[in-house]
């Protein structure tokens, strides 16, 4: 029987995921939560199990950071089951040690089998996050640097170049700077299309 705890700050997501990882013989839901801080159960004993599923983004502390206490005290291997698909998400994730990224859309014998998997320690990604992962690859010269990410992300929610320097707290020629890299790495020339391919592409 495989143990597992559960991390999701929406408590009827949580109820339902619950619901769904019991319904199978082979696994149990032994420790739950609704922050990432839950995880310091395993890390002082207090809760034992065999793999750790939780979002990405909650209050507090979140998937990232739960994954990297988790990791760096020889815990339970990590799924992240999120709605999150950019490649910042994705690599910020198993570059803190997770072994599985999986979103919240999978069918129900997919998130078994990948729980199962990740349990075993082996390498679960959806479909979606493997592409992304692919892309980054490939297309070096186009991979973004935080910065970079954070201020199309500015960009998306419609922020003036004055607006990005007054929210980053960089000079207006700092901003044109970083978007004429931006524009540059994603073979664009204006803010309209930056957003738009960024989205396609998961960037954002």
């Amino acid at each position: 029987m495989i143990r597992v705890m559960l991390i999701d700050d929406h408590p009827v997501v949580r109820a339902g995921l619950r619901a769904i990882v019991d319904s199978f013989d082979d696994l149990v839901v032994v420790a739950e939560g609704d922050s990432g801080a839950v995880v310091d159960q395993l890390i002082d004993g207090t809760v034992s199990a065999d793999v750790v599923v939780t979002d990405l983004q909650m209050p507090g502390v979140d998937g990232v950071e739960a994954t990297r206490r988790v990791h760096e005290h020889d815990g339970p291997p990590v799924l992240v089951l999120t709605t999150f698909d950019t490649q910042a998400d994705i690599v910020a994730a198993l570059e803190a040690g997770a072994v599985g990224y999986l979103l919240k859309d999978a069918p129900e014998k997919t998130l078994h089998d990948a729980i199962v998997a990740t349990a075993e320690g082996r390498r679960t990604l959806a479909p979606e996050v493997a592409t992304a992962l692919a892309e980054r690859m490939t297309r070096p010269h186009e991979v973004l640097s935080d910065r970079e990410v954070e201020i199309l992300q500015a960009l998306a929610s419609g922020a003036s170049n004055r607006e990005l320097a007054d929210q980053l707290f960089i000079s207006l020629a700092t901003v044109k700077t970083h978007l004429i890299h931006i524009y540059q790495k994603l073979g664009v020339d204006n803010r309209t299309a930056a957003v738009t391919v960024a989205r396609k592409r998961h960037l954002i």
